[in-house]
Formats: C-alpha cells, sequence, structure tokens
C-alpha cells in the first residue's frame, strides 16, 4: 500500500490532455505521483490553470500531497501584450528598452 511518509523519492509526471482530470491524477497521485509538472512549451495559462486545478482537488480528495511544477520554456522574456499586439524582432546589435512603467 502506497503510504507518502515513507517515500524518499519524488516521482515527477508531465501532465498532458489525457491525464488532466481528477478520476486519473488522483490514480497517478495513488501510483505514487508526487510531483505534477506542467510544460509551459506548450498550452496556453488557461489550460495550465485548470491542470493546477485538477491537481489540487485530486490531492485534497485523497489527503496526499501533491506538488506542481510549472517547467517554463527557457530563457525568454515573457511579457503580456504589446502595444497594438505587435512582435518586436531584435538582431545582434539592436538596442531596445525595456520596462515596466505604465502609460
Amino acid at each position: 500500500e502506497y503510504n507518502p511518509r515513507k517515500v524518499k523519492t519524488s516521482i515527477v509526471w508531465t501532465i498532458g490532455p489525457a491525464s488532466n482530470n481528477v478520476s486519473t491524477l488522483k490514480k497517478m497521485i495513488m501510483e505514487g505521483m508526487s510531483v505534477a509538472r506542467c510544460n509551459f512549451s506548450h498550452g496556453d495559462f488557461e489550460w495550465h490553470e485548470s491542470v493546477m486545478k485538477n491537481v489540487r482537488k485530486a490531492s485534497a480528495d485523497l489527503g496526499l500531497p501533491c506538488a506542481v511544477m510549472l517547467d517554463t520554456k527557457g530563457p525568454e522574456i515573457r511579457t503580456g501584450k504589446l502595444e497594438n499586439h505587435e512582435k518586436v524582432l531584435l538582431t545582434a546589435g539592436d538596442q531596445f528598452t525595456f520596462t515596466n512603467d505604465q502609460p
């Protein structure tokens, strides 16, 4: 029988469309998943929010802990929507000023 207090290692499972439901997540936690990984290279923020909510629900229903790991896409600057929704393309040597000032 699975006992999370006796586990000395973490088992990280990446959550995808087939496993993003409370029933499947409960089974995964019962099989030993201790960390649910969201891969931010795929999906949007709303989808990842649904993963977090489902993991929290499954964990609470079982009374067993399960962390959520947000695996971001790497060395990028993540902004909100830029003015006029335009892309900014930079090449080597270009100067660009980035601030958090609001207009």
